[in-house]
Protein backbone atom coordinates (compact mmCIF):
# COMPACT_ATOMS: atom_id res chain seq x y z
CA UNK A 1 0.00 0.00 0.00
CA UNK A 2 1.32 3.46 -0.96
CA UNK A 3 2.21 5.29 1.94
CA UNK A 4 1.19 8.80 0.27
CA UNK A 5 -2.31 10.78 1.20
CA UNK A 6 -3.35 12.26 -2.57
CA UNK A 7 -5.24 15.31 -0.81
CA UNK A 8 -3.77 18.66 -0.83
CA UNK A 9 -2.28 20.44 2.74
CA UNK A 10 -5.22 23.18 2.14
CA UNK A 11 -7.97 20.22 1.92
CA UNK A 12 -6.67 17.84 5.11
CA UNK A 13 -3.69 19.08 6.52
CA UNK A 14 -1.51 16.59 4.11
CA UNK A 15 1.54 17.84 2.28
CA UNK A 16 0.92 18.03 -1.74
CA UNK A 17 1.47 14.64 -3.13
CA UNK A 18 4.89 15.30 -4.82
CA UNK A 19 6.40 16.85 -2.07
CA UNK A 20 5.24 14.31 0.16
CA UNK A 21 7.54 11.94 -2.34
CA UNK A 22 10.26 15.12 -2.83
CA UNK A 23 10.60 14.36 1.48
CA UNK A 24 10.13 10.76 1.92
CA UNK A 25 13.30 10.29 -0.40
CA UNK A 26 15.33 12.85 0.81
CA UNK A 27 15.19 11.28 4.09
CA UNK A 28 15.90 7.86 2.24
CA UNK A 29 18.90 9.56 0.60
CA UNK A 30 19.71 11.14 4.50
CA UNK A 31 19.51 7.21 5.67
CA UNK A 32 22.02 5.84 3.02
CA UNK A 33 18.83 3.69 1.70
CA UNK A 34 20.22 6.13 -1.56
CA UNK A 35 24.19 5.77 -1.34
CA UNK A 36 25.59 9.47 -3.04
CA UNK A 37 25.90 8.51 -6.90
CA UNK A 38 22.97 6.04 -7.15
CA UNK A 39 21.57 5.85 -10.10
CA UNK A 40 17.62 5.77 -9.30
CA UNK A 41 15.66 3.67 -11.29
CA UNK A 42 13.50 4.71 -14.91
CA UNK A 43 11.22 7.77 -14.04
CA UNK A 44 8.33 5.23 -15.04
CA UNK A 45 9.24 2.02 -13.29
CA UNK A 46 10.04 4.03 -10.00
CA UNK A 47 5.98 5.82 -10.57
CA UNK A 48 4.83 2.36 -10.93
CA UNK A 49 6.31 1.17 -7.45
CA UNK A 50 5.13 4.29 -4.81
CA UNK A 51 1.85 4.22 -6.92
CA UNK A 52 1.91 7.51 -8.81
CA UNK A 53 1.58 9.26 -11.71
CA UNK A 54 5.20 10.05 -13.87
CA UNK A 55 4.10 13.79 -13.82
CA UNK A 56 3.77 13.90 -10.02
CA UNK A 57 7.04 11.80 -9.70
CA UNK A 58 8.92 14.48 -11.85
CA UNK A 59 7.58 17.25 -9.68
CA UNK A 60 9.11 15.46 -6.52
CA UNK A 61 12.82 14.72 -8.54
CA UNK A 62 12.84 18.60 -9.59
CA UNK A 63 12.16 19.51 -6.04
CA UNK A 64 14.66 17.32 -5.02
CA UNK A 65 17.07 18.62 -7.52
CA UNK A 66 16.68 22.08 -6.28
CA UNK A 67 17.38 21.01 -2.82
CA UNK A 68 20.99 19.57 -3.95
CA UNK A 69 20.19 16.15 -3.25
CA UNK A 70 19.43 14.82 -7.22
CA UNK A 71 21.39 15.52 -10.39
CA UNK A 72 19.28 15.21 -13.28
CA UNK A 73 21.26 14.09 -16.22
CA UNK A 74 19.45 14.23 -19.64
CA UNK A 75 20.10 11.12 -21.26
CA UNK A 76 21.53 9.36 -18.45
CA UNK A 77 18.23 9.42 -15.73
CA UNK A 78 19.01 10.37 -12.58
CA UNK A 79 21.63 10.47 -9.68
CA UNK A 80 21.67 10.71 -5.93
CA UNK A 81 23.81 13.68 -4.38
CA UNK A 82 23.85 13.67 -0.67
CA UNK A 83 24.03 17.02 0.73
CA UNK A 84 24.89 17.65 4.68
CA UNK A 85 22.36 20.51 5.02
CA UNK A 86 19.21 19.81 2.73
CA UNK A 87 16.32 22.18 3.28
CA UNK A 88 13.52 19.60 4.12
CA UNK A 89 10.86 19.91 5.43
CA UNK A 90 11.43 17.11 7.96
CA UNK A 91 14.74 18.29 8.58
CA UNK A 92 14.36 18.55 12.18
CA UNK A 93 12.78 15.17 12.46
CA UNK A 94 14.63 12.43 14.17
CA UNK A 95 12.59 9.23 13.83
CA UNK A 96 12.94 6.63 11.38
CA UNK A 97 12.19 3.35 10.60
CA UNK A 98 14.39 0.69 11.87
CA UNK A 99 15.52 -0.04 8.42
CA UNK A 100 16.08 4.02 8.05
CA UNK A 101 13.46 6.81 6.33
CA UNK A 102 10.02 6.79 6.59
CA UNK A 103 8.02 9.53 5.30
CA UNK A 104 6.29 11.10 8.45
CA UNK A 105 2.35 11.43 8.63
CA UNK A 106 0.56 13.05 11.99
CA UNK A 107 -3.43 12.19 13.56
CA UNK A 108 -3.74 15.34 15.84
CA UNK A 109 -5.63 13.39 19.33
CA UNK A 110 -6.17 16.57 20.79
CA UNK A 111 -5.45 20.65 21.10
CA UNK A 112 -6.17 22.69 23.99
CA UNK A 113 -4.90 25.59 25.33
CA UNK A 114 -4.20 25.38 28.95
CA UNK A 115 -2.25 27.12 31.77
CA UNK A 116 1.38 25.67 31.56
CA UNK A 117 1.44 22.79 34.33
CA UNK A 118 4.22 22.82 36.99
CA UNK A 119 5.89 19.78 35.31
CA UNK A 120 6.86 21.69 32.09
CA UNK A 121 10.46 23.49 32.25
CA UNK A 122 9.90 27.11 31.89
CA UNK A 123 9.99 28.39 28.43
CA UNK A 124 8.26 31.25 26.44
CA UNK A 125 6.52 34.15 28.20
CA UNK A 126 2.96 33.15 28.50
CA UNK A 127 1.59 31.55 31.27
CA UNK A 128 -0.40 29.51 29.12
CA UNK A 129 0.32 26.95 26.09
CA UNK A 130 -1.17 25.34 23.31
CA UNK A 131 -1.09 21.16 23.90
CA UNK A 132 -1.28 19.36 20.98
CA UNK A 133 -1.08 15.56 21.15
CA UNK A 134 -0.71 13.29 17.69
CA UNK A 135 -0.30 9.80 16.83
CA UNK A 136 2.80 9.46 14.38
CA UNK A 137 3.55 7.36 11.65
CA UNK A 138 6.09 6.21 9.19
CA UNK A 139 4.90 5.68 5.68
CA UNK A 140 1.93 4.23 7.53
CA UNK A 141 3.72 2.24 10.54
CA UNK A 142 3.26 3.02 13.90
CA UNK A 143 6.41 5.36 15.32
CA UNK A 144 5.24 7.42 18.08
CA UNK A 145 2.97 9.45 20.20
CA UNK A 146 3.87 13.50 21.12
CA UNK A 147 2.92 16.09 23.61
CA UNK A 148 3.76 19.40 22.26
CA UNK A 149 3.42 22.79 24.02
CA UNK A 150 3.68 25.93 22.14
CA UNK A 151 4.09 29.15 23.94
CA UNK A 152 0.46 31.22 24.56
CA UNK A 153 2.27 34.17 22.96
CA UNK A 154 2.34 32.93 19.66
CA UNK A 155 -1.14 32.90 19.17
CA UNK A 156 -4.25 33.83 20.48
CA UNK A 157 -5.96 30.88 19.07
CA UNK A 158 -4.99 27.25 16.64
CA UNK A 159 -8.17 25.49 14.89
CA UNK A 160 -6.56 21.89 14.81
CA UNK A 161 -8.03 21.94 11.06
CA UNK A 162 -5.90 24.63 9.70
CA UNK A 163 -2.58 22.13 11.41
CA UNK A 164 -0.17 19.72 8.59
CA UNK A 165 1.22 17.28 9.23
CA UNK A 166 4.54 19.33 9.93
CA UNK A 167 3.61 21.62 12.48
CA UNK A 168 6.93 23.72 11.95
CA UNK A 169 5.88 24.46 8.11
CA UNK A 170 2.71 25.47 9.74
CA UNK A 171 4.78 27.47 12.29
CA UNK A 172 6.45 29.57 9.44
CA UNK A 173 3.17 29.34 7.44
CA UNK A 174 0.78 31.16 10.18
CA UNK A 175 2.41 32.52 12.82
CA UNK A 176 5.50 34.03 11.31
CA UNK A 177 7.56 31.22 13.63
CA UNK A 178 10.67 29.64 12.70
CA UNK A 179 11.93 27.18 14.10
CA UNK A 180 15.69 27.76 14.25
CA UNK A 181 17.37 24.86 16.13
CA UNK A 182 16.21 22.51 18.60
CA UNK A 183 17.89 20.41 21.49
CA UNK A 184 17.40 16.97 22.34
CA UNK A 185 17.42 14.83 25.56
CA UNK A 186 17.00 11.08 24.63
CA UNK A 187 15.82 8.23 27.18
CA UNK A 188 13.40 5.47 27.61
CA UNK A 189 10.03 5.74 29.76
CA UNK A 190 6.95 3.62 29.26
CA UNK A 191 4.67 5.19 26.99
CA UNK A 192 1.81 7.44 28.25
CA UNK A 193 -1.45 6.43 29.82
CA UNK A 194 -2.87 8.48 26.98
CA UNK A 195 -1.92 6.55 24.21
CA UNK A 196 -4.65 5.36 21.91
CA UNK A 197 -5.79 1.56 22.21
CA UNK A 198 -5.65 1.61 18.26
CA UNK A 199 -1.12 2.15 18.97
CA UNK A 200 -0.28 -1.48 19.49
CA UNK A 201 3.30 -2.57 20.72
CA UNK A 202 4.70 -5.54 22.50
CA UNK A 203 7.24 -3.22 24.25
CA UNK A 204 6.14 -1.94 27.46
CA UNK A 205 9.48 0.31 27.49
CA UNK A 206 9.77 3.26 24.79
CA UNK A 207 12.27 5.13 23.52
CA UNK A 208 11.69 8.89 25.25
CA UNK A 209 12.69 12.50 23.65
CA UNK A 210 12.25 16.00 25.22
CA UNK A 211 13.22 18.50 23.45
CA UNK A 212 13.37 22.56 23.23
CA UNK A 213 12.73 24.11 20.17
CA UNK A 214 14.02 27.73 19.27
CA UNK A 215 12.67 30.61 17.14
CA UNK A 216 14.20 32.65 15.22
CA UNK A 217 15.26 34.97 18.29
CA UNK A 218 16.90 31.82 20.03
CA UNK A 219 14.04 31.90 22.57
CA UNK A 220 12.53 28.14 23.13
CA UNK A 221 9.15 28.60 21.66
CA UNK A 222 8.45 24.71 21.87
CA UNK A 223 9.05 22.44 24.41
CA UNK A 224 7.86 18.62 23.48
CA UNK A 225 7.83 14.98 25.21
CA UNK A 226 7.76 11.91 22.43
CA UNK A 227 7.85 8.67 23.14
CA UNK A 228 8.64 6.13 20.33
CA UNK A 229 7.96 2.39 19.92
CA UNK A 230 11.32 0.90 19.73
CA UNK A 231 10.13 -2.09 18.09
CA UNK A 232 9.20 -0.11 14.69
CA UNK A 233 11.39 3.21 15.47
CA UNK A 234 14.84 4.57 16.16
CA UNK A 235 16.19 7.84 17.00
CA UNK A 236 18.93 9.07 14.67
CA UNK A 237 20.56 12.09 14.77
CA UNK A 238 23.52 12.68 12.06
CA UNK A 239 26.91 14.61 11.57
CA UNK A 240 29.05 14.93 8.87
Amino acid sequence: MSPFSPTSADASGKLPLHIQVSEMLAREIQAGIYPDGTKLAPERDMAQELEISVGTLRKALADLTEKGLLERVHGSGNYVRKSDTPQTIYGFFRLELLKGGGLPTAEILSLRKLKKPRDLPQFGHSDSGFRIRRWRRLNGVNAAVEEIWLDGGYAETIVQSDLTDSLYQYYRQQLNLWITRAEDSVGVAPPPAWKPDGFASNASIWGYIERHSFDQNNAVAEFSRTWFDPTTTRFMARWT
